[in-house]
């Protein structure tokens, strides 16, 4: 019971109604809105694993799954199998479903790796000579075909026949007697054929009288000379029928006997198509894969900007407040945590946020939180959210509040008597369950409340796997020091807007601003004052402490943002100088090579040349005339191809303070800002970037290089400058792209490059989200051959770059 009133306090409803919406058929919409949450961790893992395998298989399909032509048959099944006789529409429904199922086993066969999604449709029986005798049998109209058997097609070949008959002999009295008639128009009533008739010559035409118009004026007849032919024509229709329905109940007994394999196939196409909506969802909400950690372990709850999946649609759906997200980091030997603060900063949201993710990721959902998400599974959330709690207020009572946690300690499996100590202080083996506790012990006279609340809490850290509660005793903030499985968080209030930010703050307890909210509002100064001194001084010191440690806190954002600024400035920047030294390079290389291609044409071009020179000497014996003539040749050969001298550079320049100079090698013009040292290094400024640069490496602007610094003889003492550290240079075989990878993919691709890799590492995950830049970071901060990692210059990407400098 407590359970079901958990899901009802947590809004459970409303996110199986949301993940309904993403589902492609009927009975998938069914399945999850009365959504199952799994008994065991392995069905929960069972069940991502779908998810996981849908959500890759959907990123490489251009349309997605489709469940086109799957309809709920299950209605038609137990029919066919009590002996009923089903329609031409639930015979199309069926053979139009066996179609749909068997496209989606041939898109999951046809991809390799998907071993879970294989393993649910390897055994998928689709019948497809049923489909193709429903088919043979029965049209796009539902109606039964001519060729579904030899009678029935000889029947309705004397239908039309006999339908011919009749119109012909209609045709025949219209024109004979056109004068009675009301028009020239053939018709049926009662399956009868008729002709309209004027009722003053009713006569004119004897026969039966199956209708008359609205104003009487008209008489729909049937000539007794056709009224036979109608007679057998009825007689027929009714032969067509009989045989249409034997033709149905053939094809109904057929699927009778199929029953099991195709309520199989329907389960299986459900279970596709909510494994289906689950990946869509997750993919809407921007969520990422859970994983189940074990406590025990040292591992430590991280639930970083996660997000409350109400509100997320509350904002896209309804023009709500934008989401703010809050961070969730509990290590493992916590298991109390308590949040203090304001009402209405969102002690009661955070909550609610992590009974969802919980449950979330039991179910198979993704949670919406950043990489990584790595979650216990509970095998119980149990919640004490008030009689009628809401995301905006709390309506509870003290008996309901005590009500519901009884029933809490029920669930819990503990009956152990409060009265003795020994049974009060041990802990249940394993516990697993999640507890939720608002305003424990409110409601009540604040002493015993207090009290309660202490002894409550302290109980529940025995028995449970980790328990969340809001208070406003301040008495359950003092806990964390006594018992190493306590902490503390709170939720930030901004006091100049006297409105909260919805921020959760840890290791911080919270204030709950009640003085200072009544000043600003109004409330005059002398009461305040009193009410202070009412407090104590020990609770005013505790509260300028914590005001302190926010303020310092704060300071601290402030502080990274701006350098946050500073650096992305700074990388524009570089990226500029570095894209243009980049381009001169790039420049410089091309006309190597042209130059490379040039020369060997002329050795070439050369050679011929020499060997013709040889053969002519070769032909006969050489005269002195001739080795001249061949000598003469030669020279003029070496002539035409020998390079030419390059002009000597003009010498005599020499850079002062202010001179506007050339930088060859960036391509850029400079001013001087400091002269040549005995180094003949000088400092010059481009734009907002200044740098060191050699006398060799500049130019005047008409082209004057500059004169060579004549150094003195260093004085004995003197030690030189180590030199510059040559920058590492990338390439193809020490660069790896891991864009449009996730996490876990990424570590294993990262780990097999750093294992082979002898120097640096390039490593490009792009920008995006920053999810697979802080799942890289995250793995080289731990890795053991990775000495250090910063992100790469602005011509090898900047930011959506990461050099790994290896040991």
């Amino acid at each position: 019971m407590i359970q079901s009133e958990t899901l009802e306090l947590l809004e459970w409803h409303r996110l199986c109604q949301h993940l309904a919406t993403f589902a492609a058929t009927k009975l998938g919409a069914t399945a999850a809105r009365h959504l199952k949450i799994p008994d065991s961790q392995t069905e929960s893992e069972q069940l991502l694993e779908q998810t996981k395998e849908v959500y890759q298989l959907e990123t490489r399909l251009t349309t997605g799954l489709s469940f086109e032509g799957i309809q709920d048959i299950g209605d038609s099944l137990e029919r066919a199998e009590r002996g009923g006789v089903l329609t031409g529409d639930e015979l199309l429904a069926i053979a139009t479903t066996l179609a749909g199922v068997r496209n989606l086993r041939r898109v999951i066969d046809n991809q390799e790796d998907l071993p879970i999604l294989t393993e649910l449709v390897a055994d998928l029986r689709t019948y497809p000579e049923l489909e193709q005798e429903i088919h043979r049998c029965i049209d796009e109209r539902a109606q039964v075909t001519d060729r579904a058997s030899q009678k029935l097609g000889e029947i309705r070949t004397d239908l039309r026949r006999l339908r011919t008959q009749i119109t012909q002999k209609l045709q025949n009295i219209l024109q004979a007697k056109s004068g009675a008639v009301q028009e020239q128009l053939i018709t049926q009533r009662s399956d009868r054929f008729v002709i309209p008739v004027k009722a003053p010559q009713k006569d004119a035409i004897p026969g039966i009288v199956h209708d008359t118009s609205t104003s009487g004026a008209t008489l729909y007849v049937e000539p007794n000379s056709v009224v036979p032919l109608g007679n057998q024509l009825r007689q027929i229709i009714r032969r067509e029928q009989a045989e249409e329905e034997a033709v149905r109940r053939v094809l109904t007994e057929l699927v009778a006997a199929v029953k099991p394999d195709l309520e199989r196939l329907l389960a299986i196409a459900t279970t596709l198509d909510l494994a289906t909506a689950r990946s869509r969802y997750s993919y809407w909400l921007g969520a990422n894969p859970p994983r189940f950690i074990q406590r025990e372990d040292k591992e430590i709850i991280t639930l970083r900007n996660l997000r409350h999946p109400l509100l997320v649609w509350q904002q896209q759906h309804e023009q709500g407040q934008p989401v703010v997200p809050v961070d969730l980091l509990i290590s493992p030997q916590i298991r109390v945590v308590t949040i203090t603060g304001p009402n209405t900063g969102g002690k009661t949201v955070t909550l609610k946020t992590l009974g969802l993710a919980a449950l979330m990721a039991k179910v198979g959902l993704f949670v919406p939180a950043r990489e990584p998400v790595e979650i216990p599974w509970f095998d119980k959330v149990l919640a004490d959210i008030g009689d009628e709690q809401s995301l905006q207020q709390s309506l509870s009572t003290f008996s309901g509040h005590i009500r519901r946690i009884s029933r809490i300690l029920e669930a819990l499996g503990s009956k152990g008597d409060e009265g003795d100590e020994g049974k009060f202080n041990a802990p249940c083996p394993m516990p697993n369950s999640l507890v939720l506790l608002d305003e424990v012990g409110a409601g009540t006279d604040p002493v015993e409340g207090s009290a309660l609340a202490i002894a409550l809490l302290q109980y529940l850290a025995n028995h449970a796997q980790l328990t969340i509660a809001t208070t406003h005793f301040g008495e359950l903030k003092a806990l964390k020091y006594e018992d190493e499985r306590f902490e503390n968080a709170s939720v930030e209030f901004d006091e100049s807007t006297l409105s909260p930010t919805y921020r959760l703050l840890w290791g911080i307890p919270g204030r709950s601003n009640a003085l200072t909210i009544a000043l600003r509002l109004g409330l005059k100064p002398e009461v305040v004052e009193e009410a202070k001194t009412q407090v104590g001084e020990a609770t005013d010191e505790v509260n300028q402490v914590i005001a302190g440690l926010e303020a310092q806190r704060r300071r601290q954002e402030t502080k990274a943002a701006e350098a946050q600024s500073l650096l992305q400035q700074a990388e524009r920047l570089y990226k500029e100088v570095s894209a243009k030294a980049a381009s001169l390079e790039e420049r410089e290389s091309s006309l190597r090579a042209s130059q490379e291609v040039a020369v060997k044409q002329a050795i070439a071009q050369a050679k011929g040349e020499i060997a013709q020179v040889i053969r002519r000497l070769q032909k006969g014996t050489p005269t002195a005339q001739e080795a001249q003539q061949a000598t003469n040749a030669l020279n003029q050969i070496g002539q035409q191809y020998q390079p030419a001298t390059p002009a000597k550079p003009k010498v005599g320049f020499m850079p002062k303070v202010g001179d506007r100079l050339r930088v060859p090698k960036l391509g850029q013009t400079a001013e001087v800002i400091t002269a040549p040292d005995q180094d003949g290094e000088l400092s010059v400024r481009f734009g907002l970037m200044k740098m060191t640069v050699k006398l060799e490496d500049v130019e005047s602007l008409d082209g004057q290089k500059a004169e060579p610094v004549v150094k003195a003889k260093p004085a004995p003492a003197a030690v030189t400058p180590p030199p510059q550290s040559i920058p590492e240079i990338r390439t193809s075989q020490n660069t790896i792209d891991l864009r449009g990878k996730r996490v876990a993919d990424a570590e294993y691709i990262l780990d097999k490059a750093i294992s082979e890799a002898t120097s640096a590492l390039w490593i490009i995950h792009g920008y995006g989200t920053g999810k697979l830049r802080q799942g890289v970071h995250a793995f080289l901060q731990q890795h053991s051959r990775v000495n250090n990692y910063e992100p790469a210059e602005q011509a090898d990407g900047g930011s959506g770059v990461t050099v790994a400098h290896i040991k």
